[in-house]
């Protein structure tokens, strides 16, 4: 987990500050220093007239360019005649986009990681027909409290038809104002109300499994060695029926059945092929049964994409995350949700990452990250590009430049809120584990 955010981070400030440093040797400026990390430097070696350092605390990183008011408030540089080769020497519109260049590259970097991956791997797809065809949706406690019922056919999102039962979970639909599902309940269609704070229940890590489950049958997918699926003689493939005297509908029922379960002896019926089978094993001291669940071989349709597919496809879906991102901070601005129940930061990311490497778990991250990282850029907050954006451009715009010493001051305000910031999102992301520990008495 930790070694996949410090990879994945350390790729996306490495083409970030190089974004910078390209953009700023281009128009003849001097970069001193261009660092992966903060100090204290780890390795480093320098080339020309730049030292490239790779620095031990892995939370960012900087390219240190001659003449600009930036973290490292070189106060004895700056009260020095400006040389040709520094930052404040250059056109404005030259210094715009030095300031843009680590944000272009981050989503070049995001957009070509989903165009990636939509070629290689392409679409998983659930065909909402299918799910239908076999009894619908369970509802759960979530599901229940907006409105659904198990049995419930989802026919339609906001009166708009789909085919890719996943849609009924897309992010971007409980972000939508007035969002809602269409069910045929009963042979009649009943519009199902989503509230514009439902987001902030589903992202409670309490609330995961907790909303809608398709009624579909639980196969095992993969299985370990030396457990109590081996001992009950399971196989990949093999369809649960029942479950330790409880019938299996969805799969957290597996979850649910096997932690809770408290007899010496458990059994279980599958559906292997065209036949039904019962076994049953000793529990030992542990119940863990060792599987992977998921849907059966076949409920899943892989869409394979051509190249043009894929960039038009890729290209949409990383700028989704973009505008995933203003929508949610328009929610959090408006009071429709909560900052602390929204905000995750690198204990939440990596979390997210889970404890098994998988390459396409961990690309598929790194993308969201780097099209949320530019666009985080982005905000017109001093000590953060989008603040030199924002003074750069009313300086093109007025005529006027803003003074050295308003800029220095600026930087020093918006370092203060951006480590105050970073305060916050940590110790929340301190607080929501530690109140899910003590939901399930861990503490």
């Amino acid at each position: 987990m930790t070694a996949q955010i410090i990879l994945s981070l350390s790729i996306l400030v490495g083409v970030h500050e190089m974004g910078h440093l390209l953009a700023a040797k281009w128009f003849g400026m001097r970069v001193e220093q261009f660092s992966i990390g903060f100090p204290p430097k780890i390795w480093g070696f320098k080339y020309g007239e730049t030292e490239y350092n790779l620095s031990a605390i892995p939370l960012g990183g900087f390219v240190k360019i001659s003449g600009m008011i930036d973290e490292s408030m070189d106060k004895e540089q700056m009260a020095q005649p400006p040389k040709e080769y520094e930052f404040r020497s250059k056109p404005a519109w030259q210094r715009l986009i030095v300031m843009l260049g680590g944000i272009f590259v981050n989503v070049v970097t995001g957009i070509l990681i989903f165009i990636s991956l939509t070629y290689y791997f392409g679409d998983q797809v659930v065909s909402k027909d299918q799910v239908n065809a076999n009894g619908g949706i369970v509802a759960k406690d979530l599901g229940k409290e907006i409105g659904l019922q198990t049995g419930d056919q989802i026919i339609k999102i906001n009166g708009r038809e789909f085919e890719d039962f996943m849609d009924v979970m897309d992010t971007e639909v409980f972000f939508g104002e007035g969002a809602y599902y269409t069910v045929l309940r009963n042979g009649q269609e009943v519009n199902v109300s989503i509230p514009s704070d439902f987001i902030e229940k589903l992202n409670d890590k309490s609330a995961a499994g907790n909303f809608i489950e398709m009624n579909a049958p639980i196969a095992i997918r993969q299985m370990n060695e030396n457990t109590l699926a081996e001992r009950l003689g399971l196989k990949e493939g093999d369809i649960f029926v029942r479950l330790g005297g409880k019938d299996v509908v969805t799969s957290t029922d597996v979850r649910d059945i096997i932690t809770s379960y408290d007899k010496d002896t458990i059994e279980t019926s599958i559906r292997r092929g065209e036949r039904l089978i019962t076994m049953q094993a000793p529990v030992k001291e542990d119940t863990l049964l060792g599987v992977m669940v998921g849907l059966p071989e076949g409920y899943l349709t892989t869409v394979n994409y051509g190249f043009g597919e894929s960039v038009v496809k890729g290209t949409k879906q990383a700028f989704s995350v973009v505008f995933l991102q203003i929508r949610a901070f328009g929610k959090m601005f408006s009071g429709e949700l909560n900052p602390m129940k929204s905000l995750s930061g690198p204990i939440g990311i990596a979390k997210a990452y889970g404890g098994e490497w998988q390459w396409q778990r961990f690309w598929n991250l790194t993308g969201l990250l780097s099209m949320v990282l530019a666009f985080m850029n982005l905000l017109p907050i001093p000590a953060l590009d989008g603040g030199h954006v924002m003074f750069l451009s009313y300086e093109i715009i007025s005529g006027r430049k803003p003074s050295d010493k308003f800029l220095e001051n600026a930087q020093k305000i918006g370092m203060v809120f951006l480590l105050a910031l970073m305060v916050f999102i940590i110790f929340n992301d301190i607080f929501k584990i530690e109140a899910i520990q003590k939901l399930f008495g861990l503490m």
